[in-house]
């Protein structure tokens, strides 16, 4: 199979010039040639791009800093070498090329063995470095599973605690994301759940009920309904979980998913009209993720067997959730979670425990 050459774009008004560049490049590359710069423009942004660009300064109409300007404006082309090929060898000249970005400047007349050095050098750094990236890119994306999966491992934690719970966990952090990508799409909240930040809610999602790993087995075990003073230790669980993260994010500083799982720990039990726990926060006064998180738990647990319950339908826990809409839950969120009910009760319908499970969403 023949070994792909590297591509190189040559710009220069005159043809006699191009020629000799071609020929002093042709034999080991593939050249291809513009004669004025909105054609190098137009070359340069057509895939396979050119791994390297060899660009004439003085050029009617646009000259060779112009088009080195746009090229290194514009993100599909700012990666590529530009080196600099003029009679225009002053000092300030070469720095003005050098500042626009160009990685290098060949006097002319050229010296064809010095051509195919610089050539050849450049192109090598330039596998260098995306040699570099690939594996700062890789590194990146392990460290990012890697913290997601302590995450979810912390999440866990709280949730065998509860052998009741089953995939709580998988389906609420696909709810918080469903609901999360319906509401940006709101003028409101467009700035706010960025595609990073969502991703960031997603993940956190996880540990909202971690504070429930300080919570007796007499209590989170069990069956029946709690005594009123069994219910105010219960209630503590999200601020457990709030200053567990939060001592966790002190260790690990500029942690942004935990700094949001904080949020969601210890702001998913109030209520929209202030009458919910730890803090009795009313209204936009709970966090945004507090409030996403709301609705996806309260949904879940519905649908979910207990020992002092028995799971419910998809359609009754939307009717409980339009009934509390204003109340409980903020109607922004609910009208958004109306949007992707349907996604939503095919989340829970994968995630179910069991056919039983399945059945009991789908009846009326």
């Amino acid at each position: 199979m023949a070994i792909k050459k590297d591509k190189i774009l040559i710009v220069d008004d005159l043809p006699e010039n191009l020629m000799m560049l071609m020929n002093i490049l042709k034999e080991d590359y593939s050249v291809i040639a513009a004669t004025n710069g909105a054609k190098a423009i137009e070359l340069a942004t057509l895939d396979p791009k050119p791994d390297i660009i060899l660009l004439d300064i003085m050029m009617p109409d646009m000259d060779g800093y112009e088009v080195c300007r746009y090229l290194q404006k514009d993100i599909q082309t700012r990666d590529i070498p530009i080196i600099f090929i003029t009679a225009k060898t002053e000092a300030d000249d070469e720095a003005k090329g050098l500042d626009l970005g160009a990685v290098d400047y060949i006097g002319k007349p050229v010296v064809p063995a010095i051509v195919r050095a610089r050539v050849r050098n450049h192109l090598e750094l330039k596998r260098h470095r995306n040699h570099l990236e690939e594996l700062v890119a890789q590194r990146t994306y392990q460290l990012k599973k890697a913290q997601e999966s302590v995450i979810e491992a912390m999440g866990m934690v709280a949730e065998h605690r509860d052998p009741e719970t089953g995939s709580h966990i998988s389906r609420t952090k696909a709810y918080v994301n469903l609901i999360s990508l319906e509401l940006a799409k709101l003028p409101k909240y467009k700035k706010v759940l960025t595609p990073r930040i969502i991703e960031l809610v997603t993940n956190a999602a996880p540990l909202h009920d971690l504070g429930k790993i300080a919570i007796s087995d007499s209590i989170l075990l069990k069956e029946g309904p709690l005594t009123p003073e069994e219910w105010e230790i219960m209630k503590t669980h999200p601020l457990i979980g709030e200053e567990t993260i939060n001592m966790a994010e002190q260790k690990f500083k500029d942690n942004d998913t935990l700094l949001i799982a904080k949020d969601i720990a210890g702001a998913h039990h109030e209520k929209w009209n202030g009458t919910g726990y730890p803090r009795g926060l009313k209204g936009e006064n709970i966090p945004l993720w507090g409030r996403i998180m709301a609705v996806a738990d309260v949904y879940d647990a519905i649908i979910s067997h207990r020992s002092y319950k028995k799971a419910m339908s998809h359609k009754s826990a939307i009717s409980y959730l339009l009934e509390k809409k204003g109340t409980q839950f903020d109607p922004e969120i609910i009208d958004a979670f109306m949007v992707v009910a349907e996604g939503i009760l095919e989340t829970a319908i994968k995630y179910a425990e069991n056919n039983e499970q399945r059945m009991i969403l789908l009846s009326e």
